[in-house]
């Protein structure tokens, strides 16, 4: 079993091994043809090590794809508790538990693969100073060619050293030992290394080497490129006109006298199986040209392994529904899309611990539902919050949303949180970390599943007519500053300020400066014992969205209106039960029910439709701290 720390390393190690055992099915099927082509193969299977395929798997994830059911949200209403009113802010004392330590395992493992890394990293940039310090010391020699010359006192090959500025270097003495010929012919296979830049190539296979030391198939990979390199080089010399029997003796006679170089960055003479070269240039074996029907597999075999990767992440991308799903906002679009994408945030610290307490109020240091947004610098404060809460707020459920499998105790015991994330994150990067420290502490473990099940069908009283307090939404500015005022964090141990000031607007409402695109409760009604929530410049799905958590099923928008609206809409709760203390109900006042019909003109049917659910597969008590 491969601990989940590995897992990525391992899945790229097969998946490039994969990749590298066709690269080696293709060479086989080309083994006729020109060696140039399958020097290419091993240096694209090489070059793959350096780039996973969960990079092509992300780029698909950037193209979204339309899915034509809409489904029933497991997004988090901008309404979480009308009745009982929002969830609200009151700092705590901030507390920093020590960070876990890595396991020593990992640092066992890091430390092994530094002090390999650095030692093959070492050697090569000794061999690299050495070469360099020999050309430096070596002498210019007027050859005409279209790159330097340095003659050199050092028994190495015939070599060119370098990538962007290659200098050719020459043994001192060798035209001495070899016929102006065959000294030709070793010019020309040095300037074929320069025109093909396998110096280059070489170099960054050296850092695929380096990186990934540990792996014999690299060193295996290395070994298959220097040989059809120099094939490829051979083949081109004699393409170009060589004698075969003069340029084989001018390589015997190269490794007879002189040392192979010791860097395969640096392109020699001598490198691969001498005696193979040896047979293939006295046959002249140029290699066929590719035919036309290996071409088209060449193609193919790269277009598929782009591609399909690529598709994978298509596949995968979050969907674009033909109709947001109800009421879905750009936040919780931008929030799928980071969990589709697998991106995971944590806090620095976290402290978790029960609230055994008799108050029933609950706090946190910013609006937990809706989209509203209280910068905090990266604190989240929360006191007497069942956890059930926090599973809503990290996956941005509504009140609607249908939750299978919760233990009673998810919904009954309260913890109390104290985090700290560095910077100023956004409330869905937020969500994203809580979403972790509930998987850490609370070994929480869920997944979505389509379900038929009862829903409501949100549509209008009377075609093509809205109630009185149901307006479209008149870009006015009156949102300017209640958004500037949502930017300043409150003071801490002061709830956020709900302004009550109320203009009326020029559709009649009466509404305080709310921020746009977000549902307010909690606002002053007419009579006690009533409710009064609004919003201004929200869509009708989200709308649908906002509506009270009493409701025994989620809402889908299917009015057919679009564009952005305002609202209010006031009404007596049902309450269940003994009422609180000290409250008085209000006989008079409307149903919810009534008011929807009556204030904004809208009802609900009765309807049955796939709904996204959430099932808890596992949940248990926190860790301690």
């Amino acid at each position: 079993m491969i601990p989940a720390a590995f897992a990525p390393l391992a899945s790229h190690l097969w998946q490039s091994t994969l990749f590298a055992a066709v690269a080696g099915l293709l060479t086989l099927t080309l083994r006729r043809n020109q060696a140039r082509v399958r020097y290419w193969l091993w240096i694209a299977a090489s070059y793959k090590f350096l780039v996973p395929f969960s990079w092509l798997v992300t780029l698909g994830h950037q193209f979204e794809w339309r899915a034509a059911p809409a489904i029933a949200p497991h997004a988090f209403s901008v309404v979480t508790d009308v009745v009982s009113g929002p969830i609200f802010l009151a700092a705590l004392p901030a507390a920093r538990p020590a960070p876990d330590h890595l396991p020593v395992l990992l640092l066992v493992i890091w430390a092994v693969w530094t002090c390999g890394f650095l030692a093959v990293a070492a050697g090569w940039a000794r061999e690299w100073l050495r070469i360099r310090a020999i050309v430096d010391a070596g002498s210019p020699l007027p050859l005409g060619l279209p790159i330097k010359v340095v003659s050199t006192a050092a028994r190495l090959e015939p070599g060119v050293v370098g990538i962007f500025r290659p200098v050719l270097l020459l043994p001192d003495g060798i035209a001495g030992r070899l016929t102006p010929a065959q000294l030709q012919a070793i010019v020309a296979h040095e300037l074929c290394h320069v025109r093909r830049r396998d110096n280059l190539t070489a170099a960054v296979h050296m850092l695929v080497e380096a990186l990934f030391w540990f792996y014999p198939l690299l060193w295996w990979l290395g070994a298959r490129m220097i040989d059809e390199r120099e094939r490829a080089c051979d083949e081109e010399v004699l393409r170009l006109g060589s004698e075969p029997q003069v340029y084989a003796e001018s390589i015997l006679s190269v490794c007879r006298f002189y040392a192979e170089s010791p860097l395969r960055c640096v392109s020699g003479v001598t490198g691969s199986d001498l005696k193979k070269r040896m047979q293939r240039i006295m046959k002249e074996h140029l290699g066929a040209a590719l035919s036309a029907r290996k071409k088209i597999l060449l193609a193919t075999a790269g277009v598929v392994a782009l591609a399909v990767p690529v598709l994978a992440g298509v596949l995968t991308a979050p969907r674009l529904r033909a109709q947001a799903p109800a009421g879905q906002s750009p936040k919780a679009q931008s929030l799928e899309a980071m969990e589709a994408a697998g991106i995971k945030m944590e806090f620095d610290v976290a402290s978790v611990k029960p609230n055994k307490s008799s108050d029933l109020q609950r706090y946190a240091n910013f609006p937990m539902g809706g989209n509203a947004w209280l910068p905090t610098g990266g604190l989240f404060s929360t006191k007497n919050i069942p956890l059930v809460i926090y599973i809503a707020f990290a996956y941005d459920l509504t009140a609607q949303s249908k939750l299978f499998g919760l233990p009673a105790w998810v919904s009954n015991d309260r913890f109390d949180i104290e985090a700290r994330a560095q910077g100023n994150p956004t409330k869905d990067q937020m969500r994203l970390m809580v979403q972790s420290l509930l998987a850490d502490r609370f070994k929480l473990v869920l997944h979505h599943e389509a379900r038929q099940l009862p829903v409501y069908a949100l549509v209008l009283s009377k075609e093509g007519k809205t109630g009185p307090q149901l307006q479209p939404h008149e870009d006015d500015g009156s949102c300017a500053t209640a958004a500037a005022t949502a930017n300043k964090p409150p003071a801490p141990g002061t709830p956020p300020p709900v302004p009550l000031s109320a203009p009326s607007s020029t559709s009649g409402l009466q509404l305080p400066p709310l921020v746009c695109g977000s549902v307010f409760g909690g606002l002053p009604a007419s009579a006690p014992g009533r409710v009064r929530f609004g919003a201004k410049g929200i869509t009708m799905p989200l709308l649908a969205r906002a509506l009270p958590g009493g409701l025994d099923r989620p809402v889908l928008d299917r009015t057919g209106l679009s564009g952005n609206f305002d609202f209010a809409i006031e009404f007596t709760p049902q309450i269940d039960g003994p009422l609180p203390p000290g409250s008085t109900p209000d006989e008079t006042g409307p149903t919810f029910m009534e008011a929807l019909q009556e204030q904004l003109g809208l009802k609900l049917e009765s309807q049955t439709g796939p709904v996204d659910v959430i099932v808890i597969d596992h949940v248990e008590q926190p860790s301690p701290n």
